[in-house]
């Protein structure tokens, strides 16, 4: 490109940033210096030396799939000073990139304040089994409109813990939505074509607190998206940077560090949809949920059990648990509130027995007093039989003794019959101390009138 000769042909200094598709500045200067003015150097990103390279790659090396948000955050908390872009370009480096594009265009659906909230479960087993906790899964509920959010870690997805986690849910929100939408779970009704019907508790539920609940159909997981997406800062990046940093002890521990996560790296960041923070929005959708009611809906496990007619005791999943002997063939109630160790049993609206629950191989559970009050009845009923009498003697006839005994059976050691044995050659006692000689004494008479 011959910008002087532009210049000589009579072009203005526009016409020639015009042509050439520069900024007439550089056309200025370009006539000025008599040539090309020199590339501008594009100021380097702050580099990722070897500290935080080998930081970096031990992180990946205890969780392979930890997200560039998590890997920035937790080097920017060790002193860290680049930017995030900088730590992207290092991993699409190691990786390659996370995303890729997809074949149709989605569209987001809007709600209003108060209007909906969306709720599931995810099994999060592939971490926490590792760790030592067992299979976990987790219970997610969301605000549509404010995008507020609750995770809770528990063992079970059964119809206990989906209530459990609703009321819990409702409670920390400060209120109740018009509308609560899940997928078609099992635990909550059954599937018949496209429809979907509840079950009876999960009714009671929804008319305890006013709300309705309403499954997806099937293969529209869309439909949720708003719960389906967050599970991928639930294990891409809580739960990895939670395997990178160290995993919980109990799972306690692990509700404990998600509510602070959420608390901190979630609720007062803006989100990426709305461009505000769900805490903030939170405060504004709070004052249109319906009121929590007056009493917590009961979500504990209650079953029925018919106490042994002998022994006081009732059985559940495989271990008998002791209750009062006054319950004897009974009917009682069994209670076990949810993620809870104790267990009650109610007989007549009283609470009668309390045990912790049986760990391990036990399989029988004693209260002391219990033990103790069964024991005093058993005893109590045989005391006839058990109870050690001491004889009296009483002169009947001199030389005599005649001994008092209370009734009963008793052991009598056997009679030695080789000291009555009579004399003759047809007379004989054998070995079982029977008489021989056909029954007969010597002079004819029987046996029993000789005796």
């Amino acid at each position: 490109m011959d910008v002087q000769a532009l210049k000589r042909q009579g072009l203005t200094i526009t016409e020639i940033a015009q042509e050439l598709g520069y900024h007439p500045a550089t056309i200025s200067a370009w006539l000025a210096a008599g040539g090309p003015p020199p590339k501008r150097q594009a100021q380097a990103p702050p580099l990722i030396d070897e500290r935080w390279a080998a930081r970096i790659a031990e992180l990946l090396r205890r969780s392979p799939p930890l997200l560039a948000t998590s890997v920035f955050e937790i080097i920017s908390a060790e002193g860290f000073s680049g930017s995030y872009p900088t730590v992207v370009r290092h991993l699409h480096s190691l990786r390659g990139p996370r995303f890729r594009a997809k074949a149709v265009a989605s569209v987001p659906i809007e709600t209003a304040p108060g209007e909906e909230c969306q709720f599931d479960f995810s099994d999060c087993s592939g971490f926490t089994v590792a760790w030592g906790l067992g299979e976990v899964y987790c219970f997610s509920a969301i605000l549509c409109w404010s995008r507020w959010r609750l995770w809770w870690f528990t063992t079970s997805e059964d119809r206990q813990h989906v209530l459990e986690g609703l009321v819990r849910f409702f409670e920390a929100a400060g209120g109740v939505p018009r509308l609560a939408r899940t997928d078609r779970m099992g635990a909550l009704g059954t599937s018949q074509g496209k429809r979907f019907k509840l079950h009876p508790p999960t009714v009671a539920f929804a008319a305890a607190h006013g709300v309705g609940i309403r499954a997806c159909q099937p293969a529209d997981a869309a439909r949720k998206g708003k719960v389906e997406r967050p599970y991928r800062d639930t294990k891409e990046r809580f739960l990895c940077e939670l395997a990178a940093l160290g995993p919980p002890q109990t799972l306690s521990e692990l509700n404990r560090r998600s509510d602070s996560w959420l608390d901190q790296r979630v609720h007062p960041r803006r989100h990426r949809t709305t461009g505000v923070a769900p805490i903030e929005r939170l405060a504004v959708e709070r004052s249109l949920l319906s009121p929590l009611p007056r009493r917590r809906f009961d979500t504990a496990y209650v079953e029925a059990r018919r106490v042994h007619v002998a022994l006081p005791m009732i059985e559940r999943r495989g271990v008998r648990y002791s209750v009062p002997p006054a319950c004897l063939g009974q009917r009682v109630e069994v209670r076990q509130e949810v993620d809870a160790d104790r267990l009650e049993v109610r007989w007549a609206g009283e609470v009668v027995a309390a045990h912790r629950l049986a760990a391990g191989d036990i399989r029988e559970v004693w209260d002391g007093e219990h033990f103790a009050a069964a024991q005093a009845g058993a005893l109590g009923r045989h005391r006839r039989h058990l109870s050690l009498v001491q004889p009296e003697a009483k002169s009947v006839a001199a030389g005599a003794i005649r001994l008092e005994l209370p009734d009963g059976d008793y052991d009598v050691a056997p009679l030695d019959l080789g000291r009555y044995a009579l004399e003759g050659p047809h007379s004989s006692i054998n070995e079982h101390g029977d008489n021989a000689s056909g029954g007969h004494t010597e002079d004819g008479s029987a046996e029993g009138e000789a005796r």
